[in-house]
């Protein structure tokens, strides 16, 4: 039976387990890229900084996802090009880029794993973007709360519940917003029944009409 990427990156010389507390920043653009993560468990948000000190969410990954990959793709020593946050407390397996080479090097279906966990980064990323582009907040968070539901949901008898707590402030930075607004963008969706709110985490009663309600 094959190995999954958890068992690859398990296996590698020099991997380690890590916990990160909510809010910590996992690695700041410019850092030397010289390890390789996989995510366990929790949510991590990538970002992009620009110059004029905005910050952009590229995307938030999930559980078995891979991301800082970038010193693989150039073969050399390069510095990051993103800002990883733990979005919840997370649990990552991390690696030697090195080792991960290394790896690849012997044996091409490492390489394969490797692939197909990056492509899964990529999708991620266009999601985000795709929300992004959404320029009427509402909209905005709209499209936020259902890439949540279907990257972090668990059906319930009353729909689906997000499972992470969500601070309203967490919601804002991931899309640009204010805190403020999203408290009352988000009071608004729960008036009109479509969303509850319970110890931070919201559950979407019906996705569906939550789509079209702002479609």
């Amino acid at each position: 039976m094959a190995p999954t990427l958890l068992e690859v990156m398990r296996a590698l010389a020099g991997s380690n387990q890590e916990s990160i507390e909510r809010g910590k920043t996992i690695f700041f653009p410019g850092d030397p890229a010289e390890k390789v993560y996989l995510l366990r468990r929790g949510a991590v948000r990538l970002s992009r900084v620009y110059e004029s000190g905005e910050e952009i969410t590229v995307a938030l990954l999930r559980e078995n996802s891979l991301f800082g990959v970038l010193s693989l793709l150039t073969g050399q020593r390069s510095d990051r090009f993103y800002h990883a946050v733990a979005f919840t407390r997370v649990e990552m397996v991390t690696a030697p880029a090195t080792s991960v080479r290394r790896a690849i090097e012997q044996d091409a279906s490492v390489g394969l794993l490797l692939l197909q966990g990056l492509s899964s980064r990529i999708l991620q990323t266009e999601t985000m973007i795709e929300t992004l582009t959404h320029r009427d907040m509402s909209s905005r968070l709209v499209s936020f709360l259902l890439v949540l539901c279907r990257d972090f949901g668990v059906p319930s008898s009353e729909g689906i519940t997000i499972d992470l707590r969500l601070s309203h402030q967490a919601i804002a930075e991931a899309i640009g917003s204010t805190r403020v607004t999203i408290t009352r963008l988000l009071g608004d969706l729960r008036n009109e029944g479509l969303v509850q709110i319970d110890r931070k985490k919201i559950t979407v009663f019906d996705p569906i009409a939550l789509a079209k309600r702002f479609s």
